[in-house]
């Protein structure tokens, strides 16, 4: 699990740096497709947060589950924020507060997800 984690989580760093170079590629298909781009950010980071939860849950066992679940999603909601801020400093990337909603929805509805999971 823990391996998995990480090659998803890099990734989305991948996508995120490709995306700021203007790199992206056959992905820029997906920006047709209407709403792809916020399903985008709420299904990369929701997944993410998922795969973050069920690790460590599963790693610190003795710990409070619904503590280790609301650290990861404020840790993770933080670092999503700044790196939306980000791209007005990237000329082919723009700030956009709805694709930050998104990310943060997928964030809170995975978190619940992996809560749920036993």
């Amino acid at each position: 699990m823990k391996t998995i984690t990480v090659l998803f989580a890099l990734f989305i760093v991948l996508i995120i740096v490709l995306a700021d170079m203007g790199q992206l590629g056959f992905l820029k298909i997906l920006n047709r497709i209407p709403l792809a781009d916020k399903i985008g950010h709420f299904g990369l980071y929701g997944v993410l947060t998922l795969l973050l939860d069920l690790t460590l849950l599963r790693s610190l066992p003795h710990l409070n589950r619904k503590l280790i679940l609301f650290r990861v999603a404020l840790i993770l909601s933080l670092i999503i924020g700044l790196e939306e801020y980000s791209q007005r400093y990237f000329s082919p990337r723009t700030f956009d507060l709805v694709d930050l909603a998104f990310s943060y929805l997928g964030v809170i509805f995975f978190s619940w997800a992996a809560l749920k999971l036993r």
